[in-house]
């Protein structure tokens, strides 16, 4: 009689790749966020994808991050494939308090920097009020 062993390491690395996705589909696209200031900051990690095949979309108030990293081709035989390869994306639904027309993209060193400003009507303001029978305002923050 034959008994099968189980293999938790790979029971394990089996329940990984359905949940975070393999090397031929892509599903992290790790992201830091933050305000500083008028204006939030993402960061995305995009180590070895070509500047041109980033596309950003906004639509509504949905942010849409597409990228692409291309296989090599070349006359070699892969020994080890870990890191991801392949078209992915995330999308991210910001805030009617952002300024969507005025997103600025830039690209260093594998990292996609957004940095996206408050919208002036989110941003705190001084409204005057008249007192009753005075003609004098007096201004309350808002």
């Amino acid at each position: 009689m034959l008994l099968r062993t189980a293999d938790p390491f790979r029971d394990f690395d089996r329940l990984t790749q359905q949940l975070l996705g393999t090397t031929n589909r892509p599903s992290v696209m790790p992201m830091d966020a933050w305000r500083e200031g008028d204006r939030f900051v993402i960061e995305f990690d995009l180590p070895g994808v070509a500047a041109e095949t980033i596309d950003l979309d906004v639509e509504r108030n949905v942010l849409t991050v597409r990228a692409e990293r291309v296989a090599r081709n070349g006359d070699w035989e892969m020994l080890a494939t870990e890191r991801p390869r392949g078209a992915f994306s995330r999308q991210l639904v910001l805030g009617d308090n952002l300024d969507l027309e005025r997103i600025d993209a830039s690209y260093d060193a594998g990292v996609l920097r957004l940095v996206v400003p408050v919208a002036e009507k989110a941003k705190p303001r001084k409204i005057s009020v008249a007192a009753a029978g005075s003609p004098e305002r007096t201004a309350i923050d808002a």
